[in-house]
């Protein structure tokens, strides 16, 4: 039987770089610090790193999906240049009131909904149960818990030192497992 792996889920923009609205330009992109921080200690404790992500700019005609992989592949070049290690990306390009063509739809994968998530676990054998996330909206929130992973809202954490927020995160997780 194959050993389920533990992640860390990272939501892209307002959680891992600058929210700007829809980003057009690479030129746009500015890290949050903290939360690179955040994704290096989690990393370095042994979680495969995934970013999911809600890219309804797709759906709307602000930019097409080849935009979004092509900001994906700059965003792993930045973030391996930083010693971190993103395992994939998984995003959502649909919207359910607003788009073009087939974007426009309800979908499971569109956060609240935990597709996304779910779609990492089925293809990386992840464990969500032993799994993280991180996100700035309560969209992301509801879509961490709603897979089954420990979630955590970016501001909240931004609050505390590195060492308050790794024990939060670690030891909490640590006593789950126990229980």
């Amino acid at each position: 039987m194959k050993e389920l792996k533990k992640a860390a889920f990272f939501d892209r923009d307002g959680t891992l770089i600058e929210d700007v609205g829809y980003l057009r330009a690479l030129d746009q992109i500015s890290f949050i610090q903290p939360m690179i921080d955040i994704a290096q200690l989690c990393q370095t404790m042994g979680y495969s790193l995934f970013v999911v992500t809600n890219q309804s700019g797709v759906a709307r005609g602000f930019f097409d999906e080849a935009f979004v992989q092509k900001t994906h592949q700059f965003l792993t070049m930045l973030l391996r240049q930083k010693g971190i290690f993103i395992q994939d990306f998984y995003y959502c390009p649909h919207h359910p009131d607003s788009g073009l063509g087939d974007y426009r739809r309800v979908c499971s994968c569109r956060k609240p909904a935990p597709g996304l998530l779910l779609q990492a676990a089925a293809d990386y054998s992840l464990d969500l149960s032993q799994s993280l996330l991180f996100g700035d909206a309560s969209r992301d929130i509801e879509a961490g818990k709603a897979a089954g992973c420990k979630s955590f809202l970016m501001q909240d954490l931004l609050q505390k030192t590195l060492q308050e927020v790794a024990k939060e995160i670690f030891i909490g997780t640590i006593e789950d497992s126990v229980r």
